[in-house]
């Protein structure tokens, strides 16, 4: 491996780490919604970009494509469907999911079966 090379990784990486630490020290880590909700303060492309990137894994990258090509685009409704369901938990879920102060799968199975 060359030096520079070597050199520059070390840069970037030292400087997003910089970047990360003077952006996020005034945050509040506390406490599992300040440090899993970023206290409650995303705004929605944050939120939608979240999910659908979420989604998006090796699995559509690769796997999707090779079947598109195989098949055709009929293997696309699982992505289509996929965003139904999206759409369906935010309308259903997360209203209850917001009332009840939830920002863990682990505080929602303590609320659930407490």
């Amino acid at each position: 491996m060359q030096v520079t090379t070597l050199v520059t990784f070390v840069f970037f990486t030292g400087l997003v780490g910089v970047i990360t630490w003077i952006k996020t020290r005034k945050d509040d880590h506390g406490t599992s919604t300040g440090y899993f909700l970023a206290g409650r303060s995303l705004t929605f492309p944050l939120i939608a970009g979240s999910l659908l990137l979420t989604n998006l894994s090796t699995e559509q990258m690769v796997g999707l494509n090779g079947a598109a090509y195989i098949d055709g685009f009929c293997v696309m409704v699982w992505e289509v469907v996929a965003v139904l369901a999206l759409v369906a938990m935010a309308m259903f879920f997360l209203p209850r999911f917001l009332k009840s102060g939830v920002a863990t799968v682990p505080q929602l199975l303590e609320i659930r079966f407490d």
